[in-house]
């Protein structure tokens, strides 16, 4: 897996762009730890000032300095982001594997329910389980649902390498010297879906992240937290493009495009990696 990050940043520009636009906002995102001011905390500074030497990004109707309100903004909306990733990470893992080296009635059952999700509308699902479960809906429900709405795409591509690796010689030399089904699929599979692992985490960071934005900038999450899509709807509410206080608008949405370019960059250059037809296509072949 290192030598793989190694090879793209050494001859793949387009991954060095994206690991340089992602920096910037990890970046932003380390320095929210050392802000000088409450990120829940109102009127701690003159509201609707613009952009100055005092306030670099201007200030917002609530008297929040815009600055700092993004970095705290962009590490929720990265926390949201990394917590879908990380659950639908495994729950893919799990039911690729599984269901590619197990096959049979298992494989069967696994990809009924696989297809079955993938074939429900994200965000109207989300949206009613917003509605019915309001009251308890926390910011942390919120991830871990849209985290059970988003694996099964991953997982078939998974399932697919799966199927390749189980008629393997290695693998067939694993079962004969006595390994269980979970260390072969750990010691002797996973290491091959690893790159699959990385693109689809990029992917799905991208979704994700574009799924919090788009509720939080509806209201239909914890808008007291701060996030990128809550800085946009708290602008809505106080009418921020009419006002003139145009920067409480515009600087949350520059970063979270430059979020978006870097992992859409990251999640392309890795796809090229490790499709022959793509690197064969750059090479002039």
């Amino acid at each position: 897996m290192f030598k793989i990050l190694r090879d793209l940043l050494r001859y793949n520009l387009e991954f060095l762009a994206g690991v340089v636009l992602t920096g910037i906002v990890l970046v932003l995102v380390i320095l929210s730890y050392v802000s000088p001011y409450d990120e829940m905390a109102m009127y701690a500074v003159p509201p609707d000032m613009p952009p100055s030497w005092d306030y670099w990004l201007g200030t917002t109707s609530r008297g929040q300095d815009v600055f700092w309100q993004i970095t705290a903004s962009l590490r929720n909306t990265l926390y949201f982001g990394a917590i879908v990733a990380a659950v639908s990470r495994v729950i893919a893992l799990v039911v690729g594997l599984v269901s590619g080296y197990a096959g049979g009635r298992v494989d069967q059952a696994m990809m009924a329910v696989n297809d079955t999700l993938g074939a429900l509308p994200n965000i109207p699902i989300l949206l009613l389980i917003y509605f019915v479960m309001r009251d308890q809906m926390s910011w942390w429900l919120l991830a871990l649902v849209a985290a059970l709405l988003g694996w099964t795409y991953d997982s078939r591509l998974i399932r697919s390498v799966a199927l390749s690796l189980k008629t393997r010689e290695f693998t067939r030399h694993a079962v004969f010297s006595g390994m269980r089904t979970p260390q072969i699929l750990l010691r002797e599979h996973l290491p091959y879906v690893m790159p699959i692992v990385f693109f689809t985490t990029m992917n799905n960071l991208i979704w994700a992240i574009g799924l919090e934005v788009t509720l939080s900038v509806l209201g239909f999450s914890d808008i007291n937290r701060p996030t990128v899509g809550g800085m946009i709807y708290w602008a809505n509410s106080h009418s921020a493009m009419v006002a003139g206080v145009w920067w409480w608008v515009a600087f949350p949405m520059l970063f979270v495009a430059i979020l978006f370019l870097g992992l859409f960059m990251l999640a392309m250059s890795v796809n090229e990696y490790i499709d022959p037809r793509s690197r064969l296509n750059r090479m002039g072949a």
